[in-house]
């Protein structure tokens, strides 16, 4: 989508995603893959105990869904396999203590989140749009110390258009008149376009391999791609 062709007038709500499009995220993931390699270095090469770990992740998908609970339960399903059942039991309490220790984490705003919610605000209805756990995504938005700008929290089991479909009818809003902000363009972008509303993709340095698309799979207009959170309040027509 060309800036040109982008219409601030017919957005009534802009939908934010939450982890890496308003606070830090996926680092910290990765942080804790790097103590479990290490922690399993005995039975595997990190590479090996990786591919191992993302495949254990994808077949719990449907039961567990997305967030750090999740991840600790596939983290030690992992284990057990990779060791071939020999990882000991103060090893299973370790791994326990990497996702508690991760869940007591305060995830930092990225720059520059403030500034464009308090313009946005002034003109727009915000909501937040994020999937995951439900108490995960809670405790992260308290401690934000930005849940006020939101007229509406969703956290959502997965952002498929059917999900959106009902967030919409929710909001009691057409497709066209939702803009939704966020870094996965699997996630954030696709689902949206594909029903008929807007997005603006601001990609972050570090992205789970489950949220990577093939460049085919992209719509075309209906998105632009930005570098940072700033632009926004430009393409809304309220400047940086």
């Amino acid at each position: 989508m060309r800036v040109n062709e982008f219409q601030p007038h017919t957005i009534k709500v802009i939908g934010f995603d939450a982890d890496d499009t308003l606070w830090v995220n996926e680092p910290y993931y990765r942080e804790t893959e790097e103590k479990f390699c290490s922690l399993l270095a005995e039975y595997a090469g990190a590479g090996e105990i990786n591919r191992r770990l993302y495949e254990v992740e994808m077949n719990n998908m449907e039961l567990y869904g997305y967030g750090t609970k999740a991840f600790m339960l596939s983290l030690i399903e992992t284990a057990i396999q990779v060791s071939d059942g020999r990882i000991t039991p103060a090893a299973i309490s370790e791994i326990i203590q990497m996702g508690k220790a991760q869940i007591a984490l305060k995830n930092s705003l990225l720059p520059g989140v403030t500034d464009v919610l308090d313009r946005l605000s002034e003109r727009y209805r915000l909501i937040v749009a994020t999937k995951g756990d439900l108490l995960d995504q809670e405790r992260k938005l308290k401690n934000s110390g930005i849940s006020g700008y939101f007229h509406h929290i969703e956290i959502m089991t997965d952002k498929r258009e059917d999900n959106y479909r009902k967030l919409l009818g929710h909001l009691d809003i057409n497709a066209g008149e939702f803009l939704m902000v966020g870094n996965s363009l699997r996630s954030d972008v696709i689902p949206v376009v594909n029903l008929g509303g807007y997005a603006i993709h601001i990609p972050f340095h570090i992205t789970w391999q489950h949220e990577t698309v093939d460049e085919g799979e992209l719509p075309e207009g209906r998105y632009i791609s930005v570098d940072s959170i700033h632009e926004v309040s430009a393409l809304m027509g309220l400047g940086q």
